[in-house]
């Protein structure tokens, strides 16, 4: 019995141990992008960082539209093309 208890607290131990670095590396930046717009060679992207889950306003720029606005939640949201999408911020607003 002694033995058995040893070993589950072992791997208990073990599993806290890989989940907390999991959780590490999710929640890094760099491992997922910026924070904020930024675009790749052909796509441009919103990264909203917040750990509250909450949503927000960002205004996009797009070129040679109307620009528009659009409530997006937390992680990383696609935006379309980098030729047509020109930049995007926090609206300063929740929705």
């Amino acid at each position: 019995m002694r033995f058995r208890r040893t070993v589950i607290s072992a791997l208990g131990s073990a599993a806290l141990v890989l989940g907390s670095l999991g959780g590490v590396a999710a929640a890094s930046p760099a491992a997922a992008g910026p924070c904020g717009f930024y675009e790749t060679g052909s796509d441009a992207f919103y990264r909203h960082c917040t750990t509250d889950g909450s949503r927000v306003v960002i205004k996009v720029e797009v070129a040679r539209a109307r620009d528009y606005e659009r409530c997006v939640a937390h992680g990383t949201t696609w935006l379309g093309s980098a030729r047509k999408i020109q930049g995007a911020h926090y609206a300063g607003r929740t929705c």
